[in-house]
């Protein structure tokens, strides 16, 4: 039986959706939620910086003895989820890659659409899931360009928010696409919007259940999970503004717990 905490990163707010699953499957795990908020968003930088901002939080993480690692960020998973297992070898990850396998199977259309960042786009896992599940499909990308950074900031339902949703789903619709793949742990905090501009006929797929189930089975396997009878915290760490980070979980997720700050110091990680 293992004490240590579950860390869980991203580049902001977006993994909450992600601890929110793991929460309430593994309510007796401690879990560090750190968001690499100087950085946000992490869609629009290149591999090479989220693969070094990637390995810093995760050499971070491992001095706070985490034993286990999600990367709850499509675009960090990207670009780094190999380079950090090849890396950081006794240490097991869990990563998001875009739910092409569930969407291609529940088709009828044959035609997908899938919202994501650029760099979640330009990765080799993206092109290696369309290659391995799609085949014979027709899968259609948009970027919703600035949604993040409005989920960032807590508008989830503003006439702008409203606006940059439309542009990407219209074509998407026009299409005839009868699946819709959330690819970035942020959009699942407007899904309302989404599910009422695709209407009915249009399944939205949000991973976050698959991954926390494939967390729970990775502390099994390992022999990792905490005592059944522990109550779990949440810790949460940022780069940015920890009591933004901190009250958009408390109204997002209906999270509390500790709120630390850090800020780099070249690729280090130190205390504000």
């Amino acid at each position: 039986m293992s004490m240590r905490a579950i860390g869980l990163f991203d580049s902001g707010i977006g993994g909450l959706s992600i601890l929110r699953e793991i929460r309430r499957l593994l309510p007796h795990e401690d879990v560090l939620y750190f968001a690499d908020q100087a950085h946000v968003p992490y869609g629009r930088r290149s591999m090479r910086q989220i693969r070094a901002f990637s390995v810093g939080i995760t050499r971070f993480l491992l001095d706070r003895q985490v034993k286990l690692i999600v990367l709850a960020c499509n675009t960090a998973s990207a670009a780094a989820l190999h380079h950090l297992r090849a890396t950081f070898p006794d240490t097991p990850f869990v990563g998001m890659e875009p739910a092409v396998k569930p969407a291609a199977e529940r088709t009828i259309t044959g035609r997908i659409g899938v919202l994501a960042t650029s760099a979640t786009f330009q990765g080799k896992m993206y092109a290696s899931l369309l290659e391995r599940f799609a085949e014979g499909k027709i899968v259609l990308q948009q970027t919703p360009h600035g949604l993040v950074e409005r989920i960032e900031k807590g508008d989830l339902d503003s006439l702008e928010t409203r606006a940059i949703l439309q542009q990407s789903i219209a074509p998407l619709l026009k299409q005839n696409i009868d699946a819709l793949v959330l690819a970035c742990t942020h959009y699942p905090f407007v899904s309302n919007l989404i599910a009422e501009m695709v209407g009915p006929a249009v399944i939205v797929i949000d991973p976050a259940d698959g991954v926390a189930r494939w967390t729970e089975r990775l502390l099994e396997q390992c022999e990792l999970s905490g005592p059944p009878d522990h109550v779990g915290s949440v810790t949460f760490l940022s780069t940015g503004d920890v009591h933004h980070l901190g009250s958009m979980a408390q109204r997002l997720i209906g999270e509390t717990g500790e709120r630390l700050e850090f800020r780099w110091d070249g690729d280090q990680l130190v205390s504000k």
